[in-house]
């Protein structure tokens, strides 16, 4: 689908939340530092507030962002859940207190980002490693491929089996990251030897048949963090095989080539058909449901509406010229259905939206 070329300018001003309207935020973000509601590690736990210790506030399952000092991970977290301008995350300050951010955008959405600073060694005798992964469904460890990585693997290790002792059901991601810069071969080699020394380390620790490591290739300046947080959220979405059952079944009944099920304002696609997914494919859909959400913001709402800029009349169709056309129509206020059809296949599909539910309707997942 290279036919098409899309500006890059099409993305959000810091604080945007698609979902919301201009000027919103997706999640509730919470710094955790000195005062009544915040905490801040020291070298004790007596430092701790009692209603804000890393126990606390367990509503949802947590994704924990670990990784050293300016790897990425506040960048990452900004550039997805803020729509942040990956520019502009050059001039952000390295994090010195763990921020949380609760993301509950439906009912297949919910969970607390924890972004810890990378200078803190959260393993020293005087942290209870219970309190920092109670209740954790992931752990992403962010790495930086552009610097020597042999400090972060061995907190890598440490990580991991801290974490399993905890619990065996946390799902452990490693995110590649800042590879933009890296040619094709040094990102492959990259990959191949964090691979092997992790599998190495699992090995020396008896870890190797007990825990599973993803690994990733990630970038804030492409879609490829988008699509590696989409697989992770996956995972913890105890629908997922419902979903992508009636995903199959609906492209199954509608001629269509793919289907992504998205939450709108993260551009994290929450369940997809069981056919490959495309880097390629993946962005064209992404791409759209910004330039939806941008024309409905300066066209479709008056200065004196405080309603969604995404709403049960969104949905949008573009033609492409290489015989492809994307459809997006709304599915709730922060869900939104993309499809790619041939051309040929194309015939104004506005009963998408009533298949799927009716689909739905009969199945339990929705």
């Amino acid at each position: 689908m290279d036919a098409l070329k899309w500006n890059p300018s099409w993305s959000y001003a810091p604080g945007t939340s698609v979902g919301g309207g201009p000027g919103t935020s997706v999640g509730h973000s919470q710094g955790v530092g000195g005062g009544a509601s915040e905490y801040n590690y020291g070298t004790t736990p007596s430092q701790y507030d009692s209603d804000s210790r890393p126990d606390k506030d367990s509503k949802y399952p947590k994704i924990l962002l670990m990784g050293l000092r300016r790897s990425g991970k506040s960048s990452i977290q900004k550039v997805v859940f803020h729509k942040m301008s990956p520019n502009e995350t050059l001039f952000l300050e390295s994090t010195s207190l763990i921020v949380k951010e609760d993301i509950a955008n439906s009912s297949f959405f919910q969970f607390s980002i924890w972004d810890f600073p990378g200078q803190i060694d959260f393993f020293d005798s005087t942290f209870e490693s219970e309190k920092i992964f109670d209740n954790c469904g992931a752990i992403i460890f962010v790495i930086d491929a552009q610097d020597d990585y042999s400090e972060a693997m061995a907190t890598l290790s440490e990580t991991i089996t801290r974490a399993h002792n905890v619990s065996r059901d946390i799902k452990f991601e490693v995110f590649i990251h800042k590879v933009d810069g890296l040619s094709d071969d040094i990102k492959i080699e990259t990959q191949r030897d964090i691979h092997q020394r992790s599998s190495d380390d699992l090995m020396e620790s008896g870890l190797e048949d007990r825990v599973q490591l993803s690994f990733y290739l990630t970038s804030i300046y492409d879609h490829s963090i988008f699509e590696a947080f989409s697989k992770v959220i996956q995972k913890l979405i105890p629908q997922l095989p419902a979903l992508e059952d009636l995903l199959n079944l609906f492209v199954s009944r509608t001629r269509i080539e793919k289907a992504f099920l998205f939450d709108v304002g993260s551009k994290i696609y929450i369940a997809t058909d069981s056919s490959p997914v495309d880097m390629q494919s993946y962005e064209l859909c992404c791409n759209m449901i910004d330039v939806v959400i941008d024309v409905s913001c300066i066209y479709g709402l008056s200065d004196e509406n405080d309603e969604s800029a995404f709403d049960h009349k969104s949905s949008s169709v573009i033609k492409l010229n290489n015989s492809t056309t994307l459809y997006l129509k709304e599915i709730s206020r922060v869900l939104a259905m993309v499809c790619i059809f041939r051309s040929e296949n194309y015939a104004l599909p506005g009963n998408v939206k009533h298949i799927f539910l009716d689909i739905c309707e009969h199945n339990d997942a929705c």
